[in-house]
């Protein structure tokens, strides 16, 4: 068979350390931004952060992918038969080891 080498790139700017100074940089950032966003919702009243939630709910929906109502068919036609299949197989394993234990009984 055929060997399959792995092209090695050289990081000729040392690049690496850059980048993990940057994501430390990054959580720090993120970290305080999300605390000043916890503090500023503790302070807001129930009726502000009912729509803020209901904000959030809304612009999660608008990210969900719907399948479409052929695509809903196929795999519901395919759940059936996969449960059909599945009860027979069980079925008969049941039936099999019955007169089995009826033959040596």
């Amino acid at each position: 068979m055929a060997e399959v080498r792995k092209r090695v790139v050289e990081d000729t700017y040392n690049t690496s350390s850059i980048k993990v100074k940057e994501k430390k940089e990054k959580k720090k950032v993120t970290k305080k931004v999300e605390k000043k966003v916890e503090k500023d919702i503790e302070k807001k009243g129930l009726f502000v952060r009912f729509r803020i939630f209901c904000h959030g709910v809304k612009s999660e929906f608008e990210k969900v992918h719907w399948p479409s109502k052929k695509d809903m068919v196929k795999y519901s036609i395919a759940t059936v038969f996969f449960i059909v299949f599945i009860s027979v197989f069980f079925y008969l394993i049941d039936v099999i080891f019955a007169l089995i234990q009826s033959l040596f009984a």
